[in-house]
């Protein structure tokens, strides 16, 4: 992942895109990527399968920036949500307006029964 140096990096608010082509969703600081969201769609479903935030950037709340952006588009597109990486469920966990998105046959297997 390209990024800026975090002294040098732009003070401009996160700007996230869903680059459809890499099947993620994509979270830049000005011009530099600090982190993504990756997913699969099957059919009429989403499964988010990793997230990441360039280390730099850590501790600043991006990454649940970068989750809440994802699984509301998932809500407006209605597509189900299969919380595969970690740190998507244990978000979702914090945020139980989000677990209706989570099939209820799935929800026991990611602890959100």
């Amino acid at each position: 992942m390209a990024t800026a140096e975090p002294d040098t990096a732009p003070s401009a608010e996160p700007r996230i895109t869903d680059n459809g082509e890499q099947s993620r969703f994509e979270l830049h600081l000005g011009d530099a990527l600090v982190g993504f969201a990756e997913y699969r769609l099957a059919g009429q479903r989403m499964t988010v399968t990793h997230t990441e935030i360039d280390p730099d950037y850590r501790g600043q709340g991006l990454a649940s920036r970068l989750i809440r952006h994802a699984l509301d588009s998932a809500r407006v597109r209605e597509l189900p949500v299969i919380p595969q990486c970690p740190y998507t469920n244990r978000w979702i966990i914090q945020h139980p307006d989000y677990v209706a998105l989570v099939p209820e046959d799935q929800r026991p297997r990611y602890d959100l029964a």
